[in-house]
Parts: C-alpha cells; sequence; structure tokens
C-alpha cells in the first residue's frame, strides 16, 4: 500500500492505494473500526455513515467482521434514494444486507427514508431523527461519481450551493437532480466535514482521473468541496 499526498491538493487528502479491490476493503474496514473503537473508549457510543451504489458492497462485509463494540454503534447513510427500504435502488438495503449481519448485526441503524408525502417532508423527518444521535459524525465514508459528485451533491442539483454551505445547520437535505434520476436525501456538506474521520472510497481508473481533476482545473466539482473543508486530511482509499 502506498500512502502519499493526492497531487494539488497539499493536505487536503492523503491517497492509499492497493493492488486490489478486496485489499482495499480489508484495509478500509480495519482503519474504520479503530476509529470507532476509539470513539466507543473515548464517550461509550460511535456514529457512522456509510455510502450506497456500487463500490462500497465488500467494505461493508469486511467492516461486519470486525470485532469491536458493536452494540455501541449507530449506523447512518451518507445518503440515502427516496425509494423503500425493500427496493433493489435503496442503501438502507445495501446496508442491512452486507453490514449489518456477522458481528455488526447488533449495531443501531438510523436510515433516512420515511414514508412521507414528498422527499422534503423525508428530509425534514430524518433531520429530527439524526439530531437526536450522537453528532458529530466519527467516521463518513464516502463514494464518488465520475461525474465528481459525492453524497448526494450533483453537479445538476438545484439546491447544490446550499448542499454545500460548510456554515448550514441543516443536517439532511432533499436533492432533486435529472443525473441522480430519483429524488434523494443527503446529509449536508456541514455535517460531514465535521466527521472526526472521512474516508473517499474510489475504485478504476476513471475515478483516479475525475479525483486528479478535481485538484486541478476542474476545482468546481463537488468532491473538492469535501477535500478543500474537512476538519482532516480526506483518507482517499483507490484500487485498479
Amino acid at each position: 500500500m502506498a500512502r502519499e499526498r493526492l497531487s494539488g491538493m497539499a493536505d487536503d487528502a492523503t491517497w492509499h492505494e492497493f493492488a486490489s479491490r478486496e485489499e482495499l476493503a480489508e484495509a478500509l474496514a480495519s482503519a474504520a473500526a479503530d476509529v470507532l473503537q476509539a470513539a466507543i473508549e473515548r464517550r461509550g457510543t460511535a456514529l457512522l455513515a456509510v455510502s450506497g451504489g456500487t463500490t462500497p458492497g465488500r467494505f461493508l462485509a469486511a467492516l461486519s467482521r470486525q470485532d469491536i463494540e458493536w452494540g455501541r454503534v449507530t449506523v447512518t447513510l451518507v445518503d440515502e434514494r427516496f425509494v423503500p427500504e425493500d427496493s433493489p435502488r435503496s442503501n438502507a438495503r445495501l446496508v442491512r444486507e452486507n453490514l449489518l449481519q456477522d458481528k455488526a448485526a447488533v449495531a443501531r441503524f438510523a436510515g433516512l427514508f420515511s414514508d412521507a408525502n414528498t422527499v422534503e417532508d423525508a428530509a425534514d423527518r430524518a433531520g429530527e431523527r439524526l439530531s437526536h444521535l450522537p453528532l458529530p459524525l466519527d467516521a463518513a465514508i464516502l463514494g464518488m461519481g465520475t461525474d465528481g459528485h459525492t453524497a448526494s451533491f450533483f453537479p445538476d442539483a438545484g439546491n447544490l450551493k446550499s448542499l454545500l454551505d460548510r456554515f448550514a445547520e441543516t443536517i439532511v437535505a432533499p436533492v432533486h437532480a435529472a443525473s441522480g434520476g430519483e429524488p434523494r436525501l443527503t446529509l449536508t456538506l456541514a455535517r460531514i466535514v465535521e466527521a472526526g474521520f472521512v474516508a473517499l472510497h474510489i475504485e478504476g481508473a476513471e475515478k483516479h482521473r475525475v479525483l486528479e481533476a478535481a485538484s486541478g482545473a476542474e476545482a468546481h466539482l463537488p468532491v473538492r468541496a469535501v477535500l478543500d473543508r474537512a476538519r482532516q486530511p480526506v483518507q482517499v482509499f483507490w484500487a485498479p
């Protein structure tokens, strides 16, 4: 595994490179588990936010096998589609089937979806639920799309400016973006960047190129906002 600063980003990110996606999953799971256990020892509980999509399945399964005090961990989502939790497109379903298994089966789960009339109402409900959790997040595990979005910060989101407001008090916001398909619910940038540990999990050459572009000429890409504003350098985990 190579560790180095991501070119063009100064102290904003640390690069962790692996020969295989399996090695990446195990390393990221170990790193996240260490952060969660340290939080438990420090304050008696830990709060983790994870992402959905096609990339994190291996990581979530590897994390479920980590030997930590899972009964003291609450898991939530970085973002969610406005679909029922039994939908194959639900991030909550992905987490239940891959992370809330094995040793992690005793962890508490706080999802973002609710059967509200609108995604705006669902965001308000989710924000109220999460306000009772032990914020700030101890760890946030992000993904990234080839358009440079992370969480549900899509470049064509109508409210992108407010989503990326580092001083916003909102916890969960609704998102309408044509590129995102159905409406979304997302943690705001302000809640993500206050996490004690922020990791960006990406795989493949195309996402590598996108992240390099975000570090230079394409600094407008949403992922750059996380890299610039996180409390600690973002830990980038990449494999071909």
